[in-house]
């Protein structure tokens, strides 16, 4: 009785330590919008080639818990995608939609255009997921340049 007692204990703590440990990996608007900044900086500083290494790299230091940063161009070609390099192979990637038909990069690209920086809503797999979730993305044009970046949270638990 007493082994089932510490045992019983043991899968609680367990329990409660990964609820815990599972809501701090989730990434918030906040860090988005701060990661954005600082790529974009990275840009402005480093020069294109080297942010393009560093945003690329899923180990580098644009990539945290549930979130990344990726770069494009103001003619949709993907430049760097940490989880997803296969998109950089690319043209340009205006054509792709979500589930939902929403032609997401093209509204990357205007929202990048006209006002330079806001959110974007639509369905994109996790990292390391194939099946889509929502998810809203903060875009931020790289000041004097073309290209901006882009990073987004996962909204749990609502399907539209």
């Amino acid at each position: 009785m007493r082994k089932f007692y510490i045992l019983s204990l043991l899968l609680t703590g367990c329990l409660l330590a990964g609820t815990v440990l599972a809501s701090d990996e989730s990434a918030t608007k906040e860090e988005c919008v701060i990661k954005c900044h600082e790529a974009a900086a990275l840009v402005n500083s480093k020069g294109l080639e080297e942010a393009i290494k560093q945003i690329g790299n899923p180990k580098g230091p644009f990539v945290w818990k549930d979130s990344y940063v990726f770069l494009m161009n103001m003619d949709g070609k993907m430049l760097a995608h940490p989880f997803q390099p296969e998109l950089t192979k690319q043209p340009h990637v205006l054509l792709m939609t979500d589930p939902t038909d929403k032609a997401l990069f093209v509204h990357f690209v205007n929202l990048a255009r006209t006002v330079g920086h806001g959110w974007v809503e639509y369905m994109w797999p996790r990292p390391g997921k194939s099946t889509p979730s929502k998810k809203l993305t903060y875009i931020y044009r790289v000041p004097n340049q073309d290209v901006f970046v882009g990073a987004g949270v996962y909204v749990g638990g609502m399907v539209y």
